[in-house]
């Protein structure tokens, strides 16, 4: 079985039917304001990458230079439970 690039399986009879059959479904006047939002979240998405990837470059040397080393501090120390008395309510013990 020979599969050819994504052109030659719609063809050009496939491509004009997929047209149709999203201006039906979406109205003449919905496909520029669905096209505009597409490239506006494809600017978003890229605009990101750029973004995440020189905050990534910029902050791996910057973290490990501006965080001190954690000074080493004794645990906290519990307080005594307190006494119970014979009914099992908290006071005095008999």
């Amino acid at each position: 079985m020979h599969f050819g690039p994504p052109a030659e399986i719609f063809g050009v009879d496939g491509i004009i039917i997929l047209v149709v059959v999203v201006l039906v479904l979406f109205g003449s006047t919905q496909i520029p304001k669905l096209a505009r939002s597409l490239g506006s979240a494809q600017k978003e998405f890229k605009k990101g990458l750029d973004e995440g990837s020189a905050d990534d470059d910029k902050s791996a040397p910057a973290v490990a230079q501006a965080i001190p080393p954690a000074a080493v501090s004794p645990p906290a120390v519990a307080p005594p439970p307190a006494p119970v008395n014979v009914e099992g309510q908290p006071g005095p013990a008999s």
